[in-house]
C-alpha cells in the first residue's frame, strides 16, 4: 500500500517548518508582487507556491490537477516564432503545473526518505532507454549541426514530461478506490471536452480540442477520442454492472458525435483496429464480431447516411490536385496531403541510411508528420528500436494484466487501454501520435493506472470465507419428537 498523505511522514518537524516557510515566501511573494511585477505573474507565482505546498501535503491533488488540465489547459506560443520545424514551440500552463508538482515530489522524498523517487514498474527500462537514445542522438546532432537551435532540447523536455505523468500516476496511486477516482475524473474530462466539441459542429467547421488558440488541432483531438472511446468501451463490455455499463456506453455516444466532425482520416483508421481488439478480446466475442460483421454488411448503407462533409472528406483522399506532388498506388493518384506522407516516409528511408545508427537528432531533419518515419530518421536504428521496445512492453504488460485481473471493471480498463494502444498504433501512421500532448498525457496516466492494478489486487486482503458450522446429531428421542 502506498502513502498518498501525510506531508513529512516520519517527520512532522520539519513538514511543519516548512510549511511555515512557504506561508511565509507567499506572503512576500505577494506583498512585493503587487508593488514591483504585473498583477498576472504575481497570481502565477502565488498559485505555484499553493499548489507546491498542496501537493506536497496530499500527493493526489496533484493527480487530479493534472488530470483536469489534460485537454482542459490553455496553450501559447512561447518565442514569438517559428523556430522549430517552421512551427512554434507551444507552452501550455500545464507544462508549469506539471514542473511544480515534480519539484513538489522531489522536496517531499528528500523530507521522507521511505518514499521511492521511482516506483518499479516493467516499463522502467524501456523508458530509459527510450530516453537515452532520444538524448544522446539529439546531443549528436548538435554536433554535427543537424539541429541547429534549442527546439531539440525543448522537444525532449516534452516526451520526458510525458513519462512524469506515469510516474506520478505509480508512485501515488494507494489502492483501487483510488485508481477508480482517478479513471472519473479523466471521463469526467472526457466528457466535458465532448460537449465543448459538439457546440462547435453547427459552425461547420472541423471540430477540435478546447483552448487551442487560433488554429486547432482536429487530428488530435480525434487520436484522444478514439483511445478514450477504446478504454470507455472496455469497461462496457466486460462489467456486469448495469449502471455502468449504460453510462459508459452513453459516454461512448457523447464521445463518438464530436469524433465523427474531426473529419480526421488517421483517427478514423486508428478506430478500426480498437474495435477490432475490443470484439476479439473481450468475453462477449460472438456479440461483437456480429456487430462488426453487420458494420461491415452495412457499410453502404452506412456511408449513404453519414453527414456529407465525413463522405466528402473520406473521398478527398482519392484526389490529387494540379500542381501539387501526387503519388499514384496504382491507378488511382492520392490528395496532396496523403501524398505528403508517402513522400515523407521515402525520404525519411534515404536520410536514415546515411546516418543509420542515431539518425539526425530530434527536430535535426524538418518537420514530417508521420510518426515511424520521424523516430526512424532522428534517432536511428537505436532510438527506434527503443521505441518499439517500449510500445511491446505496454502492450505485453497490458494483455498481462487482463489475462489475470479478477475484477470485471479492471479487465475492461486494461482491455480498453489495450485495444486504444492498436488504434494508436494505427494513428501514428499519418500522425505524430506519440509526441502529441493531449493524446501521450491521457496515454501514460492510464498505462501507469492499468499496470498498477495487478499489484493493487494483490495487496488487497482477500475475504476469507466464513467457516462452515456442521450441525449436531440430535438425541434419537429429541429427532423423533421433532419430526426427523
Amino acid at each position: 500500500m502506498r502513502q498518498g498523505y501525510a506531508g513529512a511522514a516520519g517527520s512532522p518537524v520539519l513538514g511543519k517548518l516548512l510549511m511555515v516557510g512557504l506561508v511565509l515566501a507567499a506572503t512576500l511573494m505577494l506583498s512585493q508582487g503587487l508593488t514591483r511585477a504585473s498583477f498576472g505573474y504575481t497570481l502565477g507565482a502565488l498559485a505555484a507556491v499553493t499548489l507546491f505546498g498542496l501537493v506536497f501535503l496530499r500527493n493526489d491533488f496533484g493527480i487530479y490537477v493534472v488530470t483536469f488540465s489534460m485537454l482542459l489547459s490553455p496553450e501559447f506560443a512561447a518565442g514569438g516564432g517559428g523556430f522549430a520545424e517552421g512551427r512554434t514551440i507551444m507552452v501550455r500552463s500545464e507544462d508549469f503545473v506539471l514542473i511544480v508538482i515534480g519539484l513538489a515530489w522531489l522536496a517531499k522524498t528528500a523530507v521522507n526518505k521511505e518514499l521511492g523517487l521511482v516506483a518499479k514498474t516493467p516499463l522502467n527500462r524501456p523508458i530509459l532507454a527510450y530516453i537515452v537514445a532520444n538524448v544522446v542522438a539529439t546531443l549528436i546532432g548538435y554536433l554535427w549541426g543537424t539541429v541547429g537551435s534549442y527546439a531539440g532540447f525543448f522537444y525532449v523536455l516534452k516526451y520526458v514530461e510525458y513519462f512524469v505523468v506515469y510516474y506520478m500516476v505509480v508512485n501515488n496511486v494507494q489502492d483501487r478506490a483510488h485508481a477508480r477516482r482517478l479513471v472519473i475524473a479523466a471521463f469526467l474530462t472526457a466528457a466535458v471536452v465532448s460537449v465543448v466539441g459538439i457546440a462547435q459542429i453547427p459552425s461547420g467547421e472541423r471540430v477540435s480540442a478546447p483552448f487551442e488558440g487560433d488554429v486547432g488541432e482536429p487530428n488530435t483531438f480525434g487520436g484522444y477520442l478514439v483511445f478514450m472511446m477504446a478504454v470507455v468501451g472496455g469497461i462496457a463490455l466486460e462489467t456486469y454492472r448495469f449502471r455502468v455499463r449504460v453510462v459508459c456506453l452513453g459516454l461512448v455516444g457523447l464521445m463518438a458525435l464530436p469524433f465523427v466532425f474531426t473529419l480526421s482520416r488517421a483517427s478514423y483508421v486508428g478506430a478500426i483496429p480498437a474495435l477490432l481488439v475490443l470484439a476479439w478480446r473481450t468475453r462477449q466475442r460472438k456479440l461483437m464480431m456480429g456487430v462488426v460483421l453487420l458494420l461491415v454488411v452495412c457499410s453502404p448503407i452506412l456511408a449513404v447516411t453519414l453527414p456529407s462533409a465525413v463522405t466528402k472528406r473520406v473521398l478527398y483522399t482519392f484526389e490529387p490536385e494540379a500542381g501539387q506532388a501526387t503519388v499514384h498506388v496504382g491507378r488511382v493518384g492520392l490528395d496532396p496531403s496523403t501524398s505528403a506522407r508517402l513522400i515523407s516516409f521515402h525520404g525519411a528511408i534515404e536520410g536514415w541510411l546515411r546516418r543509420p545508427v542515431f539518425g539526425y537528432g530530434v527536430t535535426g531533419f524538418g518537420f514530417m508528420d508521420a510518426q515511424y518515419a520521424r523516430v526512424l530518421v532522428e534517432t536511428g536504428a537505436v532510438g527506434f528500436a527503443a521505441f518499439a521496445w517500449l510500445i511491446w512492453t505496454v502492450l505485453h504488460s497490458s494483455a498481462s494484466g487482463f489475462r489475470t485481473l479478477r475484477e470485471p471493471e479492471d479487465r475492461g480498463l486494461a482491455l480498453g487501454f489495450l485495444a486504444g494502444t492498436f488504434g494508436l498504433l494505427a494513428h501514428a501512421i499519418g500522425s505524430n501520435t506519440f509526441i502529441i500532448v493531449r493524446i501521450m498525457e491521457p496515454f501514460w496516466f492510464f498505462a501507469g493506472i492499468v499496470l498498477m492494478l495487478p499489484q493493487l489486487e494483490r495487496s488487497e486482503p482477500t475475504p476469507t470465507p466464513a467457516p462452515m458450522v456442521m450441525p449436531r446429531r440430535l438425541d434419537p428421542r429429541v429427532a423423533l419428537r421433532l419430526g426427523r
